[in-house]
């Protein structure tokens, strides 16, 4: 980076908060991806005024820009490619508003979301969205790939509470949206920024929509001797007019991994449903009843609980299956390849048989789980990540998946975002999202080389040496 930009940005920071020693660089040049790269320096700044004196500067010098909240995102969303300037926005962390009363609360983008519905669960509501990530992950980086989780069947992604932001972009700070429910004035660029991957601006406040906690909660424990029923049996539940609060699917693969590594004590069987609901307590009874009832003739067994502490301990092995697969096989790592599709809901069981033929065909494991309800498939590729063979065949086998995926008619990603890993399998009008991009940000400073502007293979810029 040029000297006089390093100089400019040290009269607007406090030099406490810029770091360039190379241990801090290293570590920020990681997310939760495969992916790895150096920024020049890291700052971590406390106002949106900052942001924007910041993100002027790298403008002037044509300087990348890349926001970061956690650092949870896993497909390189928050990776410098191009070095630059890593903005870590955990310092802007201030709940600044609740207002019960009109249904929105006004946060910083460093808000951890467990920490926002800690705050106003004392209050009787929630900010739906559940990313598996909640206990660390920030609002920020959840509107920039608009993040859900086990919980949009029924309460919708991060994108549908997004009332209003405060966005900086290389021109400048604008406001965008409003604190009202409905909003029917003109460009909607907030909904725009959502899922943007901070390749257009920095999210430096958010008004967010909440909703009532529900009264009561019951999960459902369905053992299948086929992953292929199990996705069926999930289509059968729609298909029926129920719609859980959950539904999530997982392989025997991740179920082995979770007992090995958890402890968790999960049925042994080729499939399981977890399925929520939630509701007054009279509705979640009958609802129970319901799922029961459909899936007699698909489950070997189904059992159900409504005890807080058994309902956590079964969402703590859900939830568990992401790091717990790297303890599957002794060689083996879980990578996050083809991570995050979604199909069509009535398609899940052509594209579990499809995923399975071919793990087979390229001789690899994959572990296959997620949020089967909105049709948002997970499958970690376990390789062995020294073995350039394994990287070789594990890249043609996601090739195929992202493949069968759209001839389902499903797209790359439900919930992780594109960021490197998912572009080359990108939905879309690419030309149109280039020229949103050029209009918003036209030196390309903003995340640069990211979704539509990544043109290369995904085995890149690993993390494994």
């Amino acid at each position: 980076m040029e000297e006089l930009a390093m100089k400019k940005i040290y009269e607007v920071v406090d030099e406490k908060r810029i770091f360039t020693d190379k241990t801090d660089l290293y570590a920020y040049g990681f997310d939760a991806s495969i992916h790895h790269a150096m920024p020049d320096v890291v700052i971590k700044p406390e106002s949106s005024n900052e942001v924007e004196k910041i993100v002027k500067i790298a403008n002037e010098f044509g300087i990348p820009v890349v926001a970061r909240g956690a650092g949870t995102a896993l497909c390189g969303q928050a990776v410098p490619i191009f070095g630059g300037i890593i903005l870590d926005m955990t310092g802007m962390n201030s709940i600044k508003e609740i207002h019960i009363e009109d249904l929105y609360c006004i946060v910083e983008p460093g808000v951890v979301y467990a920490k926002l519905n800690e705050a106003i669960a004392k209050y009787g509501f929630f900010f739906p969205p559940s990313p598996g990530s909640g206990d660390v992950c920030t609002i920020g980086g959840m509107i920039s790939a608009n993040a859900s989780g086990m919980r949009a069947i029924k309460y919708g992604a991060t994108r549908d509470y997004v009332l209003g932001l405060e966005i900086v972009f290389p021109h400048g700070k604008v406001r965008f949206g409003s604190k009202t429910l409905k909003n029917s004035a003109g460009y909607q660029i907030e909904r725009l920024m959502v899922g943007s991957e901070g390749t257009l601006g920095i999210i430096t406040e958010a008004t967010l929509r909440i909703s009532p906690l529900p009264k009561k909660r019951a999960v459902a424990l369905a053992s299948f001797d086929s992953v292929v029923k199990a996705g069926e049996g999930v289509a059968k539940i729609i298909g029926k007019g129920m719609i859980p609060s959950a539904l999530e699917i997982m392989d025997s693969v991740c179920i082995q991994a979770v007992n090995k590594a958890m402890g968790i004590g999960l049925p042994d069987a080729e499939a399981l449903l977890l399925i929520e609901v939630d509701g007054k307590p009279s509705e979640v009874r009958d609802s129970i009843e319901k799922i029961t009832k459909i899936l007699e003739n698909e489950a070997s067994k189904i059992e159900f609980t409504d005890d807080e502490e058994e309902m956590t301990n079964l969402w703590k092995g859900r939830k568990g299956v992401l790091p717990s697969l790297s303890r599957y096989g002794d060689d083996k790592v879980s990578v996050s390849l083809a991570d995050d599709m979604c199909v069509p809901i009535s398609k899940i069981p052509h594209a579990i048989k499809k995923f399975q033929e071919i793990a087979k065909k390229y001789g690899i494991i994959v572990g296959t789980y997620g949020h089967a309800g909105d049709g948002n498939l997970h499958t970690k590729v376990l390789i062995n990540p020294t073995d350039e063979e394994s990287w070789k065949r594990a890249e043609k086998a996601v090739d195929e998946i992202y493949k069968a995926v759209h001839n389902l008619g499903g797209i790359a990603s439900g919930e992780h975002g594109i960021g490197i890993t998912k572009a080359p399998w990108i939905n879309g009008d690419v030309e149109t999202m280039e020229k949103v991009k050029k209009a918003l940000d036209p030196k390309n400073i903003m995340n640069p080389g990211k979704m539509e502007q990544w043109k290369e293979g995904i085995i890149a810029f690993l993390r494994y040496k």
